[in-house]
């Protein structure tokens, strides 16, 4: 039995997110499209693990997904097939052998999030389906204090909707960066993992300290509060894009 490793990119817009449906709802996924495509390339039914699932409308640069499979088709060859076979808005970018002991989703050790802002006091037309557009002034000094606030190892219940119950909501972000390109500003998130909804709520939240309705002195009580209602809101998937997915050596 081989281990296949993939990397993949996706337009998330017509996708019902990453994970497979359960209990007969219906709607494309993009596990459910590539186990799909891969069991009839391979003759087999295939399972696809993927890094982390990512919300309905989110889109990926760099998933990252591994499965198992007897088929002797090289790694070259699933790839066109793949080619041949997924629609235009998914592609799997590479295929390569990989350790019989790798999961996609235990070994990752940090991701990579960008949230897409559109500064311009007129939008861009060609780039409404990936960004979110906010012509009023921000305070990027303010937003930077704030981003540094939330750097370093916390709970961050408050800017989740997961039902955390008994799991820690402990995640360490490593940094923040805002990367501009013209009238566009990429909030770029490190991290080594990241709960239900927590990039878009922290985004969110950025936004209300730039705007002047949160400011980053408050960020240390949103923290502490360990309540989603402390929190900034949570901004819409189609400006999210997974931007790649890190894994150790020992993986």
């Amino acid at each position: 039995m081989r281990n296949l490793e993939m990397v993949i990119q996706y337009d998330g817009g017509r996708y019902e997110g990453w994970q497979r449906l359960g209990g007969g709802k219906a709607g494309r996924t993009i596990q459910g499209v590539l186990e799909e495509a891969l069991s009839g390339i391979t003759g087999a039914p295939v399972e696809v693990i993927g890094s982390g699932r990512t919300d309905a409308g989110v889109h990926a640069l760099g998933q990252v997904a591994n499965f198992h499979t007897r088929s002797g088709l090289s790694c070259g060859e699933i790839v066109s097939a793949l080619e041949r076979t997924l629609p235009p808005d998914l592609a799997v970018r590479t295929v390569k052998e990989a350790d019989p002991r790798f999961h996609a989703r235990f070994h990752a050790r940090a991701k990579r999030y960008a949230y897409r802002l559109d500064t311009g006091a007129v939008h861009d037309v060609f780039m409404r389906r990936y960004a979110l557009h906010i012509p009023r002034p921000l305070d990027w000094d303010e937003m930077r204090r704030a981003a540094d606030c939330l750097c370093g190892r916390h709970d961050f219940t408050s800017c989740t909707n997961a039902r955390l119950k008994e799991k820690s909501a402990e995640r360490v972000i490593h940094s923040i960066e805002f990367v501009r390109d013209g009238q566009f500003v990429d909030l770029e998130f490190f991290g080594d993992g990241f709960l239900h909804n927590m990039v878009r709520i922290l985004a969110g939240t950025l936004v209300e300290v730039s705007s002047g309705r949160l400011a980053a002195s408050d960020i240390p009580g949103i923290l502490e509060a360990r309540s989603r209602q402390a929190a900034g809101p949570m901004l819409p998937a189609h400006a999210l894009v997974l931007v790649e997915v890190l894994y150790g050596q020992e993986s």
